[in-house]
């Protein structure tokens, strides 16, 4: 085992300190303005990385954030494992008793509000790859299901906050929104899965194995897993210590499932989302206990993930305003219009269905980590990254107002 010198681990510490201090320092200022803390703790590691400190001190920036070597790999280990954590946690918010309960309207709604945004956002970047900065014309059909992808899942845990604030989450058009999420964004992260396999990230296998594997541990988890595990959680909370006991053994199987899922060709995310799924929908699994896990992953690890996004790319350099117009055009356009449609057919007022477009159209952290991702993997550059981290924060920043002006409007 490699060890960190002396002065690696003081400067790991460093890190971390800075990081999570203003992390929270403007996360409750975001709060102040009824923002998310996600939108503080970003802006924090704007102001930390090379767009603002870069530009000013850029000596102190390369002291504190040099490139990844010695603390700062183990850095960028630690922020791996929080986009792991952040999965399962959404993971565990998605409420399979709802989806049943939605029935046809769920499906019908979710259908809308995947296809319809998955089209306008795959259309556009297929047929002008040079508009996105896509220069190998080849690539241009893997980054076209990417963007359709990214513009096809939902932010759920921003949604049921967003409805939680106007009194509307157990109101029938509160609940098809978020049944209708939850399903999108679950179809979504499995074909996010296959097109990672596409490029040749998912550990040698071909897209058909990937895409079957994704099936096949999906369906297996969601059934005989979700069995298994109600017969496992009573033992845990019999015999093991509380909280501890629950929060151990629950992040245990997370990194399991993300392990399982990387060895096999489908992301790490994908397993901790599943995993989370699985997990939450059981009766075993108390609200309680969710709140813990919740509590520990949000205040610790999510901070230092935002604040990294803001480490790794300038913003002012990499800030194109015709492309993010755009990106934030085919968002708006793409969810509103087929979330919309969807609940409308649902028998839901045209009002309603307007302020259900307006609800799913938050995209959150789930657009973020996406983003990241595809970066990490080579399927989009910098300069799109931005434009998806600004769309991401513009839609979570919206959803609210706009639910509440659709609604109240005459």
């Amino acid at each position: 085992m490699v060890r960190l010198s002396h002065a690696d681990v003081v400067h790991l510490l460093m890190q971390l300190g800075i990081m999570l201090i203003m992390g929270r320092i403007l996360a409750e200022v975001a709060r102040k303005f009824k923002q998310p803390a996600v939108i503080g703790e970003i802006i924090a590691g704007v102001l930390l990385g090379p767009t603002v400190l870069g530009m000013i001190q850029p000596e102190w920036f390369d002291a504190l954030f040099p490139v990844p070597s010695g603390a700062g790999t183990v850095l960028s280990g630690m922020v791996q494992v929080a986009v792991v954590m952040l999965l399962f946690i959404a993971g565990l918010e998605v409420d399979l008793h709802i989806v049943w309960q939605q029935g046809r309207q769920a499906i019908a709604t979710s259908l809308f509000g995947l296809i319809i945004p998955f089209f306008i956002g795959f259309v556009f970047p297929y047929l002008f790859p040079e508009f996105f900065g896509i220069a190998d014309i080849h690539a241009r059909l893997v980054f076209a299901l990417f963007m359709g992808t990214a513009m096809a899942i939902s932010a759920l845990p921003v949604i049921v906050r967003i409805l939680m604030d106007l009194n509307m989450f157990k109101s029938r058009m509160g609940l098809l929104v978020v049944a209708s999420a939850m399903l999108d964004d679950l179809i979504g992260w499995m074909i996010f899965s296959v097109i990672l396999g596409m490029i040749g990230k998912g550990g040698g296998m071909s897209v058909w194995n990937t895409a079957l594997l994704t099936l096949v541990f999906a369906g297996l988890m969601l059934t005989v897993g979700r069995g298994l595990l109600n017969r496992f959680l009573p033992w845990v909370n019999r015999k093991l210590a509380w909280p501890g006991g629950v929060l151990s053994v629950s992040l245990a199987l997370c990194f399991f499932a993300a392990a399982f899922t990387e060895y096999i060709g489908i992301h790490a995310i994908f397993g901790a989302f599943i995993m989370g799924v699985a997990l939450g929908d059981s009766e075993h699994f108390s609200e309680r206990a969710k709140e813990i896990v919740h509590q520990f992953i949000n205040n610790i690890f999510a901070p230092l993930f935002f604040v990294s996004i803001g480490l790794r790319v300038n913003f002012f350099t990499n800030f194109d305003l015709m492309l993010t117009l755009t990106i934030i055009f085919i968002a708006f356009a793409g969810k509103i219009v087929g979330a919309g449609m969807g609940t409308r057919l649902g028998g839901f007022s045209w009002k309603e269905s307007l302020a259900a477009g307006f609800g799913m159209n938050a995209r959150g952290a789930m657009e973020i980590i996406l983003g990241l991702i595809a970066l990490e993997n080579g399927l989009i550059n910098e300069k799109v990254f931005v434009s998806l981290v600004i769309m991401a924060l513009v839609t979570s920043m919206t959803s609210g107002p706009l639910m509440r002006w659709s609604l109240t409007k005459r």
